[in-house]
């Protein structure tokens, strides 16, 4: 885990070297071990190192060629990258170190474009090549790690980085909000279109890479999951998972300093435990909670069946509450996905005991886990209907009284393009218009952001139609980006051996039937899961990491806390207050359940408070455990 920050094309009237370095400041979290810079005419690179393999001095960035015509700043882990320099090796090219980061440096001096047909790994990198005067940047497969770009800037100067608060400190760039993206984060929790909050600000897609050349920006495509079923059995598939997911493991375990991994009562972070064997395992819980919400004891006895030392802490709401700001100042867009919290606070427990974590992401997109992705045993009845009949009752129910009968009706005549827009669903889009601002009512509708998805899936089944716009929308805007953000706050590095592209390719072979079935999903990463962990880990049902929320807001300290916000001017800019003060006293009185309703407004708003009223482009203080070795060329 490492960050960056660059730009090209600025203004000569600014001082390049201090411009870098405030950026840098930004982002020490990602890099305290040391820090360097590039610039010359056109371009200024800077890079924050946590040290994880070659810990020595040659393996600092930014990282050269052998004469200097070609500058590298790399984020990630390549895992494969000893094969590729045996290669290169044999190629004629002279490596100063041993490091995964030099590997794409040659690679692409090699390779070209073509290098990220090759790679292994998780990653997001820059590179300048002086003699063609072109920056080539690249995004990994799944978007496990972040690459933000902008022009936004007074000058059209590029701004690029791994988190937006570092394009803050650069004095031509523009900051402004993103209208259009609230509206579609009500219902999906997360930011979902590519430009983000920041106008003008673009995530790079994940599979995808640049070309920046003479202020002219072009991004292409290079990877993508294409679901491919083979007709094999379940014990092929079973025997497939097993070599292929330990493979993985083996790969992401490469380190030259402590490694651990994430451990809660579920299947995918306890499968990942059993292969990896770490020396420590880490857990956390819920104060006063026990159940779903303190899983913390299913993970201890877990640790001592495998003889794994476990640290587990639980948190409390006070401390929830009280850290928010915080983690959504790490996020740099709005996330209120609950989990975020809790992760938090299990990065700094990690970041105690050791520098890398692996964790079990990835394994419910690409293994077929969520419940959402079968039906419910009565609409898996009701769905033998001739799907013409079903659509004529749903079309019948619309009209109707709205009841768990007509729900029920509509839903079941309804296509999965219609129904499924991700893992998340908070607000329902008609209350979300009921409660915005004219202003910001104007945002993409959630079925035309889900419809670009869909149509490259047309010809597949439902369930493979909603795991590919999980792992399109799902997983990069919520899941990787809330882990990489989280475990970066406490300058460790979380791997995720799930997300690997050849157990993504061997993952979707498996037929439908053998991932997702009425018995049980990830159906056939269960059955290979059963021969190294207690079966009552390996069919244990998915929980996630469910946060307490709607206890919190009916009591009267927390529904207070946000009872204040919500009447606040800053809310009056984007709410109707008095619809917002109507949910959650509804909550309050238990009147229905508007948790994540009240939530995921309540979590935008401090993000609100935080980038553009109290931040003012400032970082909140760091301290790099070195001292920085900034060197400008």
């Amino acid at each position: 885990m490492c960050g960056f920050v660059g730009f090209a094309d600025t203004s000569t009237k600014i001082d390049k070297v201090t411009t870098v370095n405030n950026m840098m400041d930004t982002i020490i979290h990602r890099g305290p071990d040391s820090g360097g810079v590039f610039t010359d005419d056109r371009v200024a690179f800077g890079f924050r190192r946590l040290s994880i393999i070659d810990l020595s001095d040659e393996a600092s960035q930014p990282m050269y060629n052998e004469d200097n015509s070609v500058v590298l700043i790399f984020n990630g882990e390549i895992y494969n990258f000893e094969e590729i320099r045996k290669d290169l090796v044999a190629k004629g090219h002279q490596f100063r170190s041993h490091t995964d980061s030099e590997v794409i440096l040659h690679g692409y001096e090699e390779y070209g474009v073509d290098l990220l047909q090759k790679v292994r790994g998780m990653f997001a990198f820059s590179i300048w090549d002086q003699k063609k005067q072109t920056m080539f940047l690249a995004r990994d497969f799944f978007g496990i790690k972040p690459l933000y770009y902008t022009q936004n800037t007074t000058d059209n100067s590029f701004i690029f980085g791994s988190e937006i608060k570092a394009f803050l400190k650069h004095p031509s760039f523009k900051k402004e909000l993103n209208k259009d993206a609230l509206k579609p984060y009500l219902t999906f929790q997360y930011s979902v279109l590519d430009e983000t909050f920041f106008k003008g600000v673009f995530k790079l897609k994940p599979g995808h890479y640049m070309i920046y050349k003479d202020g002219k920006t072009e991004v292409k495509p290079y990877w993508d999951v294409n679901f491919d079923e083979k007709g094999n059995s379940l014990e092929h598939f079973v025997e497939k998972i097993k070599t292929t997911v330990e493979e993985s493991v083996k790969y992401h375990k490469i380190s030259d300093v402590k490694v651990g991994s994430f451990l809660s009562g579920g299947i995918d972070s306890s499968y990942i435990t059993s292969l990896l064997k770490p020396n420590k395992t880490f857990s956390v819980g819920f104060q006063d909670h026990e159940g779903i919400f303190n899983e913390t004891n299913l993970a201890k006895d877990l640790s001592d069946i495998l003889g794994i030392e476990n640290h587990k802490t639980v948190i409390n709401a006070d401390e929830c509450f009280e850290k928010l700001p915080t983690i959504q100042y790490h996020m740099d867009e709005p996330q209120s996905n609950p989990s975020s919290v809790p992760l938090y606070f299990l990065a700094e427990l990690a970041s105690k005991h050791v520098t890398v974590v692996l964790s079990g992401e990835g394994a419910d997109e690409i293994f077929g886990g969520y419940e959402w992705y079968r039906p419910t045993p009565a609409m898996a009845k009701y769905e033998k209907i001739p799907f013409a009949l079903r659509r004529a009752a749903s079309n019948v129910a619309k009209a109707l009284p709205q009841n768990r009968i007509t729900g029920f009706l509509v839903k079941g005549g309804q296509t999965v393009e219609e129904t499924f827009i991700g893992e998340a669903k908070v607000w329902d889009e008609n209350d979300a218009l009921k409660v915005l601002k004219d202003d910001f009512k104007k945002g993409p509708s959630v079925l035309s952001i889900t419809k670009k998805v869909y149509d490259r899936v047309k010809n597949k089944d439902d369930v493979t139609k909603k795991q590919y716009l999980d792992l399109k929308l799902w997983l990069p805007g919520d899941i990787l980006l809330k882990a990489d953000k989280m475990s970066c706050a406490h300058s460790i590095e979380l791997r995720v051996p799930f997300l690997d592209k050849v157990v993504m390719g061997m993952a979707s072979a498996i037929p439908t039937p053998l991932r997702v079935n009425q018995e049980n999903t990830k159906y056939a990463l269960r059955t290979a899961a059963k021969e190294v962990l207690p079966e009552e880990w390996a069919n244990r049902p998915k929980v996630g990491f469910p946060v307490p929320i709607r206890y919190w807001l009916r009591e009267e300290k927390y529904y207070n806390l946000v009872k204040e916000m919500f009447v606040s001017d800053i809310a009056k800019e984007f709410f109707d207050t008095d619809e917002l003060v109507k949910f959650l006293d509804d909550h309050y009185h238990n009147r229905h359940n508007y948790a994540r309703y009240i939530w995921t407004v309540y979590v935008f708003l401090v993000w609100y408070k935080k980038f553009f009223i109290e931040l003012e482009g400032e970082a909140p203080s760091q301290s790099a455990k070195h001292t920085d070795e900034l060197v400008t060329v």
